[in-house]
């Protein structure tokens, strides 16, 4: 199938060597799909979104369903991601969708964010799954003196628009807070948290198990056609025919597997490292033992968070290059930002590095809904690196979608208006790394 990066980053003999990957409690792998099946809704992809679509569509609309999973359930940016479970699933500003979906349907999409923070501790207390759940909320650090200015208009904004209320942090009470290092305040906010991500997905496969709902692993949708009014999924060893397709497959969706969205999706990497435990002096020296999830205000950002048995998480976006040399210059620049952040700790060594794929879209904003015209194939995707929370409650909420619960749809018209191709598509990964360079002049010296 067609990437627009080295083929191999996709293959899904390619695991990450995460920290996740490590400390996970192992479940047995899904068996592959090796003769011809049928349903009424097949699902390409076992993240956060394809299981959670699945699972609301079987039980609480009592549809059959299966999962096609290229790998096993996590193996994608649901298991390797940094386990922010906050807001945040687009990069279009608030000002500029009020412009373009109108205040109400802003407001709308700002609440939806804010309700699927909520969906998943709930999900998770429900199911009784153990994901490691840390903080509360996530604070924004201000990386540079004039970034201050924008958290407090940003605070502001919040309050006078949604009535959110935030809490404006100077560098005293970063201090008090534990939370030293070279920033010059911050703003937080009190919806989020953070969580071990693959406890999570291989927690809600095995709630799918239970609930008899059927993943087939190690069984890439190699073609996918339409018979009649059926839809046929092919992989190299059998066929899966359904009445409905879910498209779950976010930064992973080859640019070849439907014409819906060829051209017009863009993924892009993002990295991690994980230090050994740190000891309780050399947290005391740096001044940092608060595990609420941050980020600091670059556009390229770096976000990181103390992990409940003492180690620290630091990743960053920026990369282009997915080439095992890529791999490798990313680490180092990944590095390189973490001592500069956190000094103290220059000498402490880093037992993970790895790498994975977040998903943006041309218009900046998620999707949920139909990808046709008869309303039979659908998807979910493009959270913008920020996805926990939104695909996880994107998933419920397109099941409600796919069985017509309301005959007018309740979503947004920011989650619901159709992404578009991006301009020249050929040559989506060449302006992306010519707004990458812009950034980083903008967040290191403007």
């Amino acid at each position: 199938m067609k990437y627009l990066y080295d083929s191999n980053a996709f293959a899904p003999s390619t695991v990450a060597p995460s920290y996740w990957r490590d400390t996970a409690p192992t479940i047995d792998d899904f068996p592959k799909l090796t003769a011809d099946d049928q349903c009424d809704v097949a699902i390409i992809g076992s993240g956060y979104t394809g299981m959670m679509t699945a699972y609301h569509l079987a039980t609480r609309y009592g549809m059959d369903v299966k999962i096609l999973e290229a790998a096993q359930p996590g193996w994608g940016a649901s298991g390797r991601n940094g386990g922010f479970c906050c807001m945040g699933a687009a990069k279009l500003s608030y000002s500029q969708m009020i412009k373009r979906y109108g205040l109400g349907e802003t407001k709308s999409f700002f609440d939806t964010q804010k309700a699927s923070v909520s969906f998943v501790r709930s999900f998770l207390k429900d199911h009784n799954i153990d994901a490691d759940v840390t903080g509360e909320g996530e604070i924004s650090l201000a990386h540079k003196a004039n970034r201050m200015k924008e958290l407090q208009e940003e605070q502001s904004f919040l309050k006078t628009t949604f009535s959110h209320k935030t809490t404006l942090l100077q560098p005293d009470d970063l201090t008090k807070m534990g939370l030293s290092g070279n920033f010059h305040g911050g703003l937080h906010n009190p919806i989020g948290f953070g969580l071990h991500p693959l406890r999570y997905a291989r927690g809600l496969a095995e709630t799918l198990r239970k609930a008899k709902i059927k993943i087939y692993g190690d069984s890439a949708v190699t073609q996918w056609s339409r018979q009649g009014n059926a839809h046929i999924l092919r992989t190299s060893e059998g066929t899966l025919k359904a009445q409905k397709v879910v498209m779950a497959t976010n930064g992973y969706t080859a640019d070849d597997l439907s014409k819906s969205v060829s051209g017009k999706l863009l993924p892009a990497l993002s990295s991690v490292l994980v230090t050994r435990p740190l000891t309780d002096d050399e947290r005391s020296r740096q001044g940092w033992n608060n595990t609420t999830p941050v980020y600091d205000s670059r556009i390229l950002l770096h976000y990181f968070r103390l992990l409940p048995d003492g180690r620290f998480l630091f990743g960053g976006r920026g990369g282009t290059d997915a080439s095992s040399a890529g791999k490798i210059n990313a680490e180092r620049v990944l590095r390189q930002d973490f001592e500069k952040l956190f000094p103290e700790w220059a000498s402490v060594t880093h037992t993970h590095f790895w790498q994975g794929f977040v998903c943006l879209a041309n218009n900046l904003v998620p999707y949920i809904g139909p990808i046709n015209a008869d309303k039979t194939a659908w998807a979910s995707l493009a959270y913008h690196g920020n996805g926990v929370a939104m695909s996880s409650w994107a998933g419920q909420a397109l099941a409600d979608e796919i069985a017509g619960k309301d005959k007018t749809s309740k979503l947004s018209t920011v989650l619901s208006r159709p992404y578009t191709n991006f301009p020249l598509p050929s040559l989506r990964l060449l302006y992306l790394k010519a707004a990458y360079a812009y950034y980083h002049v903008k967040d290191e010296w403007l």
